[in-house]
């Protein structure tokens, strides 16, 4: 049976000086623990402190030697264009070729208008930053639609990693047949990454391309004790992005939580991308790479 990969988002300043960690000892911890990926979202102007992504990431790879680096999700279409496939490339490099980069067009009006970019082109941007991604990392000169001029050497020549694209959107799903590798939906239940998976399938088809792969982002608090339970955390996620979520979180003990990535499995999923919600940092990846022995 096909199992699933799994990778925990690297912790935030607030959980790093809550649990005294560093980016570099998560990252560490992850990889020991037997986890395949660190990621780490991209976020301009969200109302909280938040570290850089290509920078984050920079640092997790240099600490580590096998666990994918991944972004979830970076946001090429608020940077101009050459200075994104330039972060990008970047990070193939340090990396040694480890990096997935998924990518987005979310992070609400306040975001955008932080980077000085129309918030209502943040869709062309993103089909445009898709399209032209693979020829700037090839260091191939590039018109820009967006920007003047035509960088002769925006990067270093690097393997164009692969392209995860975020959200459950109708939008999304489109996006993922036509250029991604990987369609990566978050915060949904099972049920609706089977119904996205046929309709990404026959997308695909119309695309003459392979299907994309799928990854779920999730969260959860593994174990017991003084951990959220599973209605509390699924109270946060509709306060926060307003949809019904009680079938997301994992919770209970690893075989409970390596039961629930199950159901995503058999929706189609081969990968899990899951943030902490509660706990300390290090037990929680322990708990998650234990689960994630219950599902071979």
């Amino acid at each position: 049976m096909d199992t699933i990969e799994i990778g925990v988002i690297l912790p935030g300043i607030a959980v790093q000086h809550r649990d005294g960690i560093t980016l570099r000892d998560a990252a560490r911890h992850a990889e020991d623990a037997g986890l395949d990926g660190v990621w780490h979202g991209d976020h301009l102007a969200v109302g909280a402190p938040t570290l850089d992504a290509p920078i984050a990431l920079a640092t997790a790879a240099a600490a580590t030697e096998r666990i994918t680096i991944g972004t979830s999700v970076f946001v090429p279409a608020i940077r101009p264009l050459a200075w994104a496939a330039k972060q990008v490339a970047t990070l193939q490099h340090v990396s040694g070729g480890r990096l997935v980069l998924g990518v987005g067009s979310g992070g609400g009006p306040d975001q955008w208008a932080a980077a000085g970019v129309p918030y209502r082109e943040r869709g062309r941007r993103t089909d445009t930053a898709l399209s032209l991604l693979p020829r700037l990392l090839a260091g191939e000169a590039t018109p820009l639609p967006d920007e003047p001029g035509a960088p002769l050497e925006p990067t270093p020549a690097v393997p164009m990693p692969p392209v995860w694209v975020g959200n459950d959107s109708p939008a999304a799903i489109r996006r993922a047949a036509r250029y991604g590798d990987g369609w990566f939906p978050s915060l949904i239940p099972p049920r609706a990454v089977a119904e996205g998976a046929a309709r990404l399938a026959a997308l695909a088809a119309e695309h003459d391309r392979p299907v994309p792969t799928i990854a779920i982002g999730g969260t959860g608090a593994l174990g017991g004790g003084d951990v959220p339970s599973r209605a509390d955390i699924a109270a946060s996620i509709a306060d926060a992005y307003g949809r019904e979520a009680t079938d997301v979180p994992l919770t209970g003990p690893p075989a409970a939580a390596a039961e629930r990535l199950a159901a995503y499995r058999d929706a189609g999923a081969r990968h899990a991308v899951i943030g902490i919600s509660g706990g300390d940092w290090r037990a929680q990846v322990d708990l998650l790479a234990e689960a994630r022995t219950h599902l071979h």
